[in-house]
C-alpha cells in the first residue's frame, strides 16, 4: 500500500493543482470547480528525507447568491526513518451574499488531526460575516471576517491534556493581488482568541506566489507562520512552513 501511494504520489506530481489561499469569491468561477495539491521531496545520501502533502479542494458557485467550497489534505514525512509528519485536515465552508458585492454571511466546519502537536482530534463548527475592505492596485481586493466558533479538542496523551471545549472568536485578514494574467499573491492572517480569555489564542500567517510557467502550468512558493499560545505539554508554540509546488489549473 504504501509503495502504491508512493508512486501514485511521483507521477501525479506534476499533473495536480495546489489549493490557494486566496478568498473565493462568488461569481469567480460559476459551476463546479476542482483543485489538486501533491507535492513530493526525496533525499538520500548525507540526508535521507521523504515529505508527501495531497490536498483536494471542490467548489460550486452559482454565479449569484452563494459559493461552497470544501478541503480535505494531508502531510506525511520520515527524516532518517524516523516519522516527524502526519497530519489529516478536512474544511467546509458556505458563502452567501447579503449585499451585490461587500458583505457575505459565512457558515464553516472544520475536522483536523496532528500527531506531532499531539492533536488525536480538533473539531470545530461556526459562523461569521465577511466584509470586502477594498479595491487596491486596480486588481487587488481585500477582505476582513468576524465570527465565532466551538472547538472540541482531543489530546493523543489525555491524562496530561484534558479534553478541551472552547468558544474562540474568528477574525481574519485576507488579500490577494493579480499583478497580470500569468501571476499573482496572497495573503492571510488569523486570530482566534477565547472569548473569555483573549490571551489564550491560535494565529496564523499564510503568504503565497504564484507565477505562470506554461498555459494552466504554474509555480507556487509558499509561507506559513502557526503559533498557539497555549500548546499541549512538550509542543512548541509555533511551526513554521516553506513549500515549492507545480501547479495545474483546471
Amino acid at each position: 500500500m504504501k509503495f502504491y501511494l508512493l508512486i501514485t504520489l511521483i507521477t501525479t506530481q506534476y499533473l495536480f493543482a495546489l489549493v490557494s489561499i486566496a478568498p473565493v469569491e462568488i461569481g469567480e468561477k460559476p459551476g463546479f470547480s476542482n483543485s489538486i495539491e501533491t507535492s513530493l521531496e526525496t533525499t538520500r545520501g548525507n540526508t535521507d528525507t521523504d515529505s508527501y502533502k495531497a490536498s483536494l479542494r471542490t467548489t460550486y458557485d452559482n454565479n449569484t447568491s452563494y459559493v461552497v467550497w470544501a478541503e480535505v489534505s494531508g502531510a506525511y514525512g520520515k527524516a532518517s526513518g524516523e516519522e516527524n509528519t502526519n497530519k489529516l485536515f478536512s474544511h467546509i465552508r458556505y458563502i452567501h451574499a447579503l449585499t451585490d458585492e461587500t458583505l457575505r454571511a459565512e457558515l464553516f466546519a472544520q475536522l483536523q488531526n496532528d500527531k506531532f502537536r499531539q492533536i488525536n482530534s480538533r473539531a470545530l463548527g461556526g459562523a461569521g460575516l465577511r466584509f470586502k475592505l477594498f479595491d487596491l492596485l486596480k486588481n487587488g481586493k481585500g477582505y476582513f471576517g468576524a465570527g465565532i466558533f466551538y472547538e472540541n479538542i482531543r489530546y493523543e496523551n489525555p491524562i496530561i491534556d484534558p479534553t478541551e471545549d472552547n468558544v474562540r472568536v474568528n477574525s481574519y485578514f485576507s488579500y490577494a493581488i493579480e499583478f497580470n494574467k500569468t501571476s499573482s499573491a496572497a495573503y492571510t492572517l488569523y486570530y482566534q482568541p477565547k472569548v473569555d480569555d483573549f490571551s489564550d489564542n491560535v494565529q496564523s500567517h499564510e503568504l503565497e506566489l504564484k507565477l505562470n510557467i506554461y498555459q494552466n502550468l504554474f509555480l507556487k512558493f509558499s509561507l506559513s507562520y502557526n503559533t498557539d499560545s497555549e500548546p499541549p505539554l512538550g509542543v512548541k508554540k509555533y511551526d513554521f512552513t516553506q513549500n515549492t509546488s507545480f501547479i495545474f489549473n483546471f
